[in-house]
């Protein structure tokens, strides 16, 4: 007999990925791993995930390093290998030996892309790789003392012959070398190539494959979101002086230039978690940090069509006695009370404010926030945003009524009233079977 569990396990995996396989179907994603993880043994998964994006409809543009690869060669060949700033240093005589690392790590992923296997995801694939001189270089220069002969910054991106190869469902993989208009090759850093690309090709997603498990906490909690401020400031709250915090930094000014550049989202994931880039891409949480200059989060007014995701998060609650039970038909007519948090098409927040114009008062009501997310400040978020439209109506007094969640209330400053004081209308409404506590937050 089959496993029913399983089974149901699988489907319901399927169902919440569905929105995501059609969110971004037709969507431009570059996509930056190092040359560590092409050395890796796990590196044909990564593969087999990045062309299964691909089978889904993914535009994709694969940038990647080759830092250990260069540093085995130049060792091979008994060339110094200097590093400035964390940049690398390359004299003329050492350009040969770059280029030929670089060659045959984009030969090798060529070659992982192109193996159409039986019994592996990649089975029938046929991936098309297109590789090209789209990146022009000019040469970094003189820095601090410092000649940095062939390492070079980019110049321009070629986003109109790379669009012309995306749109033949071609996958672009662009190398860390960069081509100048007098013939000249330089030694580039991929972060900047995969930075540069999805800005000039207005990404809309720009995905850094990590070495290390990303940006987290100073209790070493992974920070699932960022807006492009506080990616750059990163380091001085959370990180440190380590080298992981170093490159985890980089990543995110990075990132944070590229949204304030019109990428839309860019995320970094670790190459350590199996299948991280699926779990990013197609689960409503990801297992990354996001940055996002957007509106990631939708904090609005709720409309009609938000009945059945509000019905969804309270009705586990009013099994539980915490809410007043609510009727789809009440719901209806107070809908244009409530403010809802929206993440990616899911109600996960909901509140509502019912004013009482005579006593210049109005109730905080249907306060909730789902299981999964109550750790992470939605709920204060409603509660101030409920606040300033209170105050916006003239508001003097902020009440509320509640069973469970007193000193919630009372840690935001509201204070215990009876119900005698409570407006007539909600007086004469109040059930006494439920013992509510009336908290009241004066606003003057």
């Amino acid at each position: 007999m089959p496993n029913n569990r399983i089974n149901s396990d699988h489907v319901d995996w399927f169902r919440a990925s569905a929105p995501y396989i059609h969110t971004h179907r037709g969507r431009t994603f570059v996509i930056l791993f190092g040359g560590e993880a092409v050395d890796h043994p796990s590196f044909a998964h990564l593969i087999h995930d990045i062309a299964l994006l691909g089978s889904l409809g993914v535009r994709l543009v694969l940038v990647h390093g080759a830092r250990p690869q260069i540093e085995k060669q130049l060792k091979t060949l008994g060339l110094a290998s200097d590093f400035s700033d964390e940049l690398r240093v390359t004299p003329a005589e050492n350009m040969p030996g770059v280029e030929q690392a670089v060659g045959q790590v984009r030969m090798a992923i060529e070659a992982q892309l192109s193996m159409g296997l039986p019994n592996t995801p990649m089975a029938g694939a046929a991936v098309r790789v297109v590789s090209g001189n789209f990146i022009t270089a000019q040469p970094y220069g003189i820095h601090n003392g410092v000649d940095f002969g062939q390492t070079g910054n980019v110049r321009n991106v070629d986003a109109k012959a790379i669009n012309n190869q995306l749109e033949q469902k071609n996958v672009v993989l662009i190398s860390p070398i960069g081509y100048s208009p007098t013939g000249e090759t330089f030694n580039l850093r991929a972060e900047d190539i995969a930075t540069q690309t999805a800005i000039a090709l207005q990404a809309d997603k720009l995905i850094f494959i990590m070495e290390n498990n990303g940006a987290t906490d100073e209790n070493g909690h992974l920070l699932a979101q960022l807006n492009p401020t506080q990616a750059e400031q990163w380091q001085q709250e959370h990180g440190g002086d380590n080298h992981n915090d170093s490159r985890t930094q980089t990543h995110l000014n990075s990132a944070a230039r590229a949204c304030r550049k019109g990428v839309k989202r860019a995320h970094m994931v670790s190459r350590d978690i199996n299948g991280a880039l699926l779990l990013e891409l197609y689960s409503r949480d990801g297992v990354g940090t996001l940055v996002t200059a957007g509106n990631y989060e939708g904090l609005r007014t709720a409309t009609i069509d938000d009945i059945g995701g509000i019905m969804e998060l309270i009705t586990p609650l009013e099994q539980q006695g915490v809410l007043v039970r609510r009727s789809r038909e009440q719901l209806e007519l107070d809908i244009k009370d409530f403010t809802v948090i929206e993440r990616d098409s899911m109600i996960i927040a909901c509140a509502a404010l019912f004013l009482f114009p005579e006593e210049k008062a109005a109730e905080l009501a249907c306060l909730a926030v789902h299981a999964n997310y109550q750790r992470h400040g939605r709920g204060n978020d409603l509660m101030e945003h409920i606040e300033w439209q209170a105050r916006k109506q003239h508001v003097e007094k902020l009440f509320t009524l509640t069973t469970q969640t007193t000193h919630w209330f009372l840690e935001r400053g509201f204070r215990e009233i009876s119900p005698d004081d409570l407006p007539v209308e909600k007086r004469t409404l109040y059930n006494y079977q439920r013992k509510s506590k009336a908290l009241c937050l004066s606003l003057d």
